[in-house]
């Protein structure tokens, strides 16, 4: 029988898994990011869990270059599951409920303020966890600043210039990424053209009626966007826009004093 070794991650101060309590100790952490994925399948050429992973390791990315720059953020545990009520035609998608997930967030945030961590940034990586109406509900009752990044559309200006044929999921962006984060997982021989249905209605069409799309309807196999030229060259051109952006966004978040006017 061969036995698997567990491969524990690799140390850095950042990340809260990695460390000891005399280590967390020693230094001052002011700022939290929380990633959050789902488990959905991704076309037939990119992981079930890549929401999860590109949203742990572009927040990992984003907390390596906010501590050069002399920011003390704190990298939480992954969350791995989302809201997938309209993909579940698809096999082995596991829903979770948005109550349940701001359940969660709501507790990590009560913990966050008894160990006195005032700033939180979820990192989004699954675009149908809706985490907005939380933040406003949580607002007066807590000490703590909540925001919200859904990673990829931190390079929304520049999308057009890198990608050919951009869409919503497991695109040629999306695919580009986790080429760059993960390559060894992504098999982009086995990807399709991903094109899709529209609907019958015009006004959903042109995006004036919203509804719960059933994404085994709209696509063949969850993919929405031709991602056959996806490469490692483009993921990484687009991660390092991200990961600059967000990355200073954290510096100043943690330079900031949370004063009544706070954060204007």
């Amino acid at each position: 029988m061969t036995k698997t070794k567990l491969t524990a991650p690799e140390f850095q101060p950042w990340r809260l898994q990695t460390l000891t309590q005399k280590i967390l100790r020693q230094n001052q952490y002011t700022v939290a990011l929380l990633p959050i994925g789902s488990t959905e399948a991704h076309g037939m050429h990119v992981p079930y869990g890549s929401d999860a992973f590109h949203a742990a390791a572009i927040a990992d990315r984003v907390c390596a270059e906010a501590w050069e720059k002399g920011a003390r953020p704190l990298l939480l545990p992954t969350i791995p599951y989302g809201v997938q009520g309209n993909t579940m035609g698809f096999p082995m998608n596991l829903n979770v409920r948005q109550a349940t997930l701001d359940e969660m967030v709501m507790d990590i945030i009560r913990a966050l303020e008894y160990h006195g961590i005032f700033k939180l940034i979820i990192v989004n990586g699954h675009g149908g966890n809706d985490f907005k109406p939380l933040l406003r509900d949580i607002y007066p009752k807590t000490k703590v600043f909540a925001c919200l990044i859904d990673w990829w559309k931190a390079g929304n200006d520049r999308i057009k210039e890198l990608f050919e044929n951009p869409g919503e999921h497991a695109d040629e962006l999306e695919t580009s990424v986790d080429m760059a984060l993960f390559g060894e997982l992504v098999h982009l021989g086995d990807a399709g053209d991903g094109a899709t249905n529209p609907s019958r209605f015009e006004a959903i069409n042109r995006g004036w009626v919203s509804v719960a799309r059933p994404w085994h309807l709209v696509t063949k196999d969850s993919t929405h966007g031709d991602p056959r030229k996806a490469s490692v060259k483009k993921g990484e051109q687009y991660l390092s826009i991200v990961v600059e952006r967000l990355a200073q966004f954290v510096v100043e978040l943690a330079k900031e004093k949370m004063d009544k006017k706070f954060p204007y």
